[in-house]
């Protein structure tokens, strides 16, 4: 007999049933309606705590959150969670006083701020962390403005509610107009202590996918084919698996508020209104939409980009976007934030008045993973993607001679060594030593260890910026992806590239075993070395199965899609799975800083590395 889960309760389907007419009334049916299907409206919810000026004080301790109306433990900042939202002004010099009351060591990391090297917040690679009782005082001047984020990078404190809202004003006039602003944190929070779900995904990290195909799915055409199904058996590998942790365990939030708790930002009706939408989730890829109102994206990762119009945008952990609505009607709005592999959403309510609520859409059917998202796919690419101008990108093979650099390149080599009447036959089993080496071909990635911790090679990763994510291709409105975003203003370093590296991101999803080339951070005994001033391009292949948004400390790059001098400049990116994202940085930052997948427990598997920056022989 199925059964339904609903936030960390599972229930018998006829014994839900049978609860629900004893009780009587819809009142009652309610209570046991996942929390994104209620439309309760305790009206306007509290605002994020403020706090400004040139010193600041942080006290970071443990709490408990109401949440949808129960109590779940907490770390927080200052009494809150989302910690208090900092505002500053670019130009100013800010001193931050972090007080740790917890009974562990902790920090604070600046997420996009550019600081110096030892106040970038990360134990064991820029400072040694703060102790418990102790203070840390960060002190660094503020050169740059937009939205931006802070959080904890000492074990998972992140997961249990250490992180906020920046917003950097600028110090000259905003070039984006608005009335209104509101800041828009998404996040996801457990019952389940970080320990306690990293220990179920070692032991099976399927535990928390309640979305499974079924016999039904099968009969009913709404899953795979009986063929697909099978071949897909073979490999050992589940199309579902999209998500590691999902809306199982975690209720998704806005500003630290469940779907129930309907929390409500105000608006008048024409009035231009800026959301500053932050991923601040430790494991949950977002689909963001308003229904019934359209986007213009005006910044992404806090650097202003060319205005552009879309009905829905997917945002990466750690990502940041600031986007322009303009309700015109006197009436309210849903704000839905829907994981990507739709187990549950975050709701909030945009409404001109408090106590206003609108429909709660339901939640769509979940996407299941192809031979594309396993770098396997035998089409071509289209020949003109959205948003991609051929001729204003340059040819980096030209300078470093490296043919693999070029955006959209196919790996013939490895297609021509393809045995496709193996493809269903392939095993993934024993930390994949049974595997056909059509997936495991180690030819075109011979820097990645051989060892079973590396399950899969791609043998065809594609450039997928100018596709919209998993599940998206078919929604019926515009999504933004990556070619759409162009920056605002000219880059400031337009020098093409001195040499290009491949960074391949490997894992095991059967063993949750995740790493850079085959090596969990705890094996790469030597940093990613980089030259200051060199500019170098950086190659991110993935190789697995699920899409990783990565982030690098200290610098921002900027995308390789098209654009030329005015590529999107950003600090993290979504690479989707099995596909291929390049980009191009100028390694200005001298120190180590770290490079990591931003998926909490993904980081803490193995995916971090060291970068470090060395000066020149000739600097002074």
């Amino acid at each position: 007999m199925p059964t339904y889960r609903f936030s960390t309760r599972t229930y018998n389907r006829r014994g839900f049933l049978r609860r629900a007419a004893v009780a009587g009334g819809g009142l009652a049916f309610s209570a046991y309606l996942p929390a994104w299907a209620q439309t309760v409206s305790g009206g306007v919810a509290p605002a994020i705590p403020t706090v400004s000026g040139d010193n600041i004080t942080l006290t970071i301790a443990r709490q408990t959150m109401m949440i949808d109306g129960r109590v779940f433990d907490a770390v927080g900042i200052n009494g809150t969670v989302p910690a208090p939202l900092i505002r500053l002004k670019e130009g100013q010099r800010v001193r931050l006083n972090v007080v740790n009351r917890l009974a562990q060591d902790s920090s604070i990391h600046w997420h996009g701020l550019l600081v110096p090297a030892q106040q970038d917040g990360v134990p064991g690679i820029s400072f040694p962390g703060i102790k418990p009782g102790a203070n840390y005082l960060y002190e660094f001047p503020i050169i740059q403005n937009g939205t931006y984020w802070y959080h904890s990078h000492s074990g998972f404190q992140e997961q249990e509610g250490h992180y906020g809202p920046i917003i950097v004003d600028p110090a000259d006039a905003d070039p984006v107009a608005y009335d209104r602003e509101h800041v828009i944190v998404l996040s996801d929070h457990s019952p389940l202590s970080p320990d306690a779900i990293l220990r179920r995904l070692k032991v099976n990290p399927g535990h928390f996918n309640y979305q499974r195909q079924t016999l039904s799915g099968l009969l009913s055409g709404r899953d795979q084919s009986f063929k697909d199904r099978l071949d897909w058996g073979l490999m050992r590998m589940d199309p579902t698996d999209i998500s590691d942790v999902t809306g199982s365990t975690y209720t998704y939030l806005i500003n630290g508020h469940g779907p129930r708790d309907n929390w409500t930002a105000l608006f008048t009706p024409g009035q231009r209104v800026r959301l500053r939408v932050i991923n601040a989730s430790s494991m949950t890829i977002f689909n963001v939409r308003i229904p019934g109102l359209r986007f213009t994206v005006v910044q992404a990762d806090g650097q202003n980009v060319r205005p552009v119009d879309v009905d829905e945008f997917q945002i990466g952990v750690a990502e940041t976007y600031d986007v322009i609505v303009t309700p015109a009607e006197d009436k309210a709005f849903t704000i839905v934030g829907e994981a990507i592999d739709r187990s549950g959403m975050a709701r909030a309510t945009l409404a001109p008045r408090a106590g206003m609520s609108a429909e709660v859409p339901a939640l769509r059917k979940r996407p299941l993973a192809t031979m594309t998202d396993m770098g396997m796919d035998m089409g071509m690419p289209d020949a003109a993607p959205r948003g991609i101008d051929p001729s204003a990108e340059q040819n980096p093979s030209v300078e470093l001679g490296n043919a693999a650099a070029m955006p959209m390149q196919m790996d013939h080599s490895a297609m021509a060594g393809m045995d496709h009447s193996q493809m269903a036959g392939m095993n993934h089993g024993a930390g994949g030593h049974e595997m056909s080496m059509n997936m495991r071909d180690f030819a075109n990635a011979p820097q990645v260890k051989r060892d079973p911790g590396v399950q899969t090679i791609s043998p065809m990763p594609m450039d997928r910026t100018g596709e919209p994510g998993q599940g998206l291709s078919d929604v019926g409105h515009r999504v933004l992806v990556y070619r759409d975003l162009m920056a605002l203003t000219r880059n400031p370093d337009v020098r093409a590239p001195s040499r290009s590296i491949d960074i391949h991101l490997t894992g095991n999803m059967e063993r949750f075993m995740w790493s850079f080339d085959g090596a969990k951070m705890s094996d790469a005994h030597e940093p990613l070395p980089f030259t200051q001033g060199e500019r170098v391009r950086i190659n991110l292949i993935n190789d697995t199965m699920m899409g990783h948004p990565i982030h690098i400390h200290g610098h921002f790059f900027e995308l390789v899609t098209g654009h030329g001098d005015h590529a999107p400049r950003k600090h993290t990116v979504l690479v989707q799975p099995g596909g291929k994202v390049t980009w191009d940085f100028t390694a200005d930052a001298v120190g180590d800083w770290a490079f990591h997948c931003h998926l909490l427990y993904h980081m803490h598997a193995g995916m971090m590395r060291v970068v470090s920056v060395r000066p020149r022989k000739d600097a002074a």
